[in-house]
This record gives structure tokens, C-alpha cells and sequence, in this order.
């Protein structure tokens, strides 16, 4: 995923695999953010505060990071906390 800078009122066009492309918009739907997946167009996703920016990386993360990455990083996080 490309960095994003945050500019009001802007849609971005959100470049992912094409088959976990209908996933992340039915979680970012899940999550009140206003997004259009329309039949072969890229996602795209409107973000207007902070919060809506880390929820769409941690979903787009979710499913572009390899399974075993994703379980080393809340091992980690165990560790830390612990």
C-alpha cells in the first residue's frame, strides 16, 4: 500500500489485489467509511480523519500480509505487554 497524506473530502483509490478487494470493502463498510467497490474499478475510499486512515491500513494489512507475519507481530505485542 502506498503512503497516504490526508487531504479533506478526497476519495483514494485504494490499489489491492482484485480478489481481496470485495473483503476490505465489506469491512470498511463494517466501519462507517465511506467506500465504492464497483464491478472492475479499483477501490476506492474516502478519508477524512485520522482514525479512518489507521482502520484502513489494519484492514488492508489484514489481508495483504502473509498469515505467519501477522501472528510474529501479535506474538510480539504479547511479549511487550506481558
Amino acid at each position: 500500500m502506498k503512503p497516504l497524506t490526508l487531504q479533506p473530502q478526497v476519495k483514494y483509490i485504494v490499489e489491492v489485489n482484485w480478489a481481496d478487494r470485495w473483503q476490505i470493502y465489506k469491512r470498511l463498510q463494517e466501519l462507517d467509511i465511506p467506500c465504492v467497490c464497483e464491478t472492475n474499478q479499483p477501490l476506492t475510499v474516502e478519508i477524512s480523519h485520522p482514525t479512518a486512515a489507521i482502520q484502513l491500513w489494519s484492514v488492508v494489512r489484514q489481508f495483504t500480509t502473509p498469515r505467519q507475519d501477522l501472528i510474529r507481530t501479535l506474538k510480539k505485542c504479547w511479549q511487550h505487554h506481558a
